[in-house]
């Protein structure tokens, strides 16, 4: 009932913003603008590190062709910044944008004059808050995004999901078909990592002989895999002539603590920034984790990624094109059941 209400809410919001901000000539001139374009911004503002990411493979497909910006939510402007491909990373406040075009930073925005605003928002569900900061800030340029719910009225240009696939990579590069780009090929990407000394040791270790990345956290219960799991998953890796090191997020160490207890041999990772884990994750070559953050970062560096998903559609938000591998476990299996299919995937 609650998400009905909401949805509600939100197709009321993207109506009465569209009867405000409507200007019909823009659609009409949109395809020959779309032509002319080369300054563009791409804008996503959840605060997720794994939703950043996931921009990356527009910004790929569409280097060397434009200038590209690309416009987040604040927390999330660690995530990209001093990637090779964009020109600037900008982070935006949600608490505020509540104001409107008097948002903070907003006016700033629209007065970089951007040819082309392409909102890679949810192409499944109404994200009313993406196509408002879209539309507010591209002035005369063309705003292009998913043709989903009334939010989508908020486009000059509304992009039908791509049928046949789940794939969030897939159906956010085909935001991309209106400028003529085809980018199937394209992958995450993330900028050379720039580790803290403390963890040169860990990095020396990683390069001479075989180690692992192991990451039992996430920031949603439900979608982690039991402790145990990935304990047994460190066991396998040790049995392979592999030494697992388990990092861990904020709030996380006693998780990783009680993995590495019940997997003696393994290794407990120091407290990490977002680049020390991108170079650890490289450094090793392999991480097995949950379907979190983590496990769009190690496939952005190109390590081999063996990700455990669990009440979640691995075909949506998964990798599985080698070498990464993606296990399917049920929250109906049992312990054991669970402990063989990701020693299957990890042998």
């Amino acid at each position: 009932m609650l998400k009905g209400l909401e949805n509600v809410a939100k197709t009321a919001l993207a109506i009465g913003a569209t009867g405000l901000l409507w200007r019909p000539w823009r659609q009409l001139r949109a395809a020959r603008r779309l032509e002319r374009a080369r300054r563009l911004a791409l804008v996503r503002v959840d605060d997720r590190v794994g939703e950043a990411l996931l921009v990356t493979p527009l910004v790929d497909a569409l280097a060397g062709r434009y200038e590209v910006d690309v416009i987040v939510h604040q927390r999330c402007v660690r995530v990209l910044e001093g990637h090779p491909n964009i020109r600037r990373v900008h982070g935006l406040d949600r608490r505020l944008l509540a104001l409107g075009a008097f948002a903070p930073g907003v006016s700033a925005l629209r007065s970089e004059r951007y040819d082309a605003v392409i909102n890679c928002a949810n192409w499944e569900v109404q994200s009313v808050t993406g196509a408002l900061v879209s539309r507010l800030i591209a002035g005369a340029g063309v705003v292009v995004g998913p043709a989903v719910g009334a939010a989508g009225l908020l486009m000059d240009v509304a992009v039908p999901p791509l049928v046949g696939t789940q794939s969030e990579v897939r159906q956010r590069l085909r935001l991309l078909a209106p400028l003529g780009v085809e980018a199937g090929g394209a992958r995450l990407s993330f900028r050379t990592p720039r580790p803290s000394q403390v963890l040169e040791p860990y990095l020396a270790r990683a390069r001479a002989t075989p180690h692992a990345v192991v990451n039992p956290g996430g920031r949603v219960d439900w979608r982690r895999v039991p402790s145990r799991i990935f304990s047994a998953a460190c066991r396998t890796l040790l049995d392979q002539g592999r030494v697992p090191i388990v990092t861990w997020g904020p709030g996380e160490e006693a998780l990783a603590r009680e993995v590495v207890a019940e997997a003696p041999g393994s290794e407990l990772a120091p407290p990490t920034s977002l680049d020390d884990l991108a170079a650890l994750m490289r450094a090793c070559g392999l991480t097995v984790c949950n379907n979190t953050g983590p496990m769009h970062l190690s496939v952005a560096v190109g390590a081999r990624t063996v990700a455990l998903f669990l009440n979640m559609p691995s075909e949506r938000w998964g990798y599985a094109e080698a070498p990464h591998r993606v296990v399917e476990l049920a929250a109906a299996d049992t312990i054991e059941a669970m402990i063989h299919q990701v020693s299957e995937a990890l042998s």
